[in-house]
């Protein structure tokens, strides 16, 4: 479906992307993923032919992107911009049009669509009426409105509350089960484990580690424990046998070095806090990275 071989591209004396190769193949929702300033904007960017790499190849369907194949895919920039002065429901039949969308199947998606993201009264309210939140929305279903095979979003939950975030999910899932290709790029790892079947991890445009979530998991082991508590449980993370642990004021997840680390760590909060919840986990897709790359994450994913 979409090959990226050994990509690079260069602003000036910054390398953005540096020498990426990834595969998305048909039916997969692909995570493209790292801190803010990895290169993951640029790679979309590159894979729709609005900037050339300065080396490597990106191929659709087995060849370079064409501008018909650009109907094929619908692009959610992570620059979000619509035509403010005009009304919902005329800019999402414009969008559908530059995609030479039958415009009869366009209106039945425009009034589910809306339905679905709860925007229906305000289908005859123009752009600059809507709050930044239902305008993001509004981006999206314009994004998706011609039902192309495959979609790129750019940041896609940037700016969207808790609520809108799961719904987001939920539609993500949805267009995956009615066959559709699907790559996003996201600093946020709890969406990219919730949702991404492959990935690809980028810092400072350095592929940092790929493939499917479930053999990066088995790949770092399953020594890792998640702890609710009451009390304070700052004490954790300074355990000799404890290599990494993120506290937080009722819970921690550490991981843990060692064979019998649990049972010493079990046995080390007794007396120290209440413990309501104590459990051997899968190591969190945000621990990997972390574990990955230092505290570079950490600092972005908190800026």
């Amino acid at each position: 479906m979409i090959e990226v071989q050994n990509v690079t591209k260069s602003f000036e004396s910054i390398r953005a992307v540096d020498a990426i190769s990834f595969s998305v193949r048909p039916g997969d929702i692909f995570g493209l993923i790292g801190p803010n300033g990895a290169g993951k904007s640029t790679t979309i960017r590159m894979i729709m032919n609005i900037i050339a790499p300065d080396s490597g190849t990106i191929t659709f369907n087995g060849r370079p992107l064409s501008e018909p194949d650009k109907n094929l895919i619908g692009y959610l920039p992570e620059e979000r911009g619509l035509y403010k002065k005009m009304k919902v429901k005329d800019l999402l039949l414009f969008l559908a049009e530059i995609k030479e969308a039958d415009r009869k199947l366009t209106e039945e998606r425009i009034e589910s669509w809306l339905r679905r993201f709860d925007l229906e009264k305000w289908k005859n309210r123009k752009i600059e009426e809507l709050s930044k939140g239902m305008a993001q929305k509004v981006q999206f279903i314009g994004t998706i409105i011609h039902d192309p095979p495959v979609l790129l979003f750019d940041e896609p939950f940037s700016g969207l509350d808790p609520i809108s975030q799961n719904l987001l999910l939920e539609v993500f899932l949805e267009l995956k089960n009615a066959g559709k290709t699907i790559i996003f790029s996201t600093h946020i790892m709890d969406h990219a484990e919730k949702i991404c079947e492959r990935i690809l991890l980028i810092n400072k445009g350095k592929a940092v580690l790929s493939g499917s979530l479930s053999d990066i998991k088995n790949r770092f082991g399953t020594n890792t424990v998640q702890i609710e508590f009451d009390g304070d449980g700052s004490f954790i993370e300074k355990l000799p046998y404890v290599k990494r642990a993120r506290t937080f004021p009722r819970w921690t997840e550490a991981e843990l070095s060692g064979t019998d680390a649990a049972e010493l760590l079990y046995r080390d909060l007794a007396g120290k806090v209440r413990v309501r919840r104590f459990q051997l986990i899968e190591p969190s897709l945000h621990s990997i990275f972390v574990q990955l790359v230092g505290n570079t994450y950490e600092e972005a994913a908190h800026a």
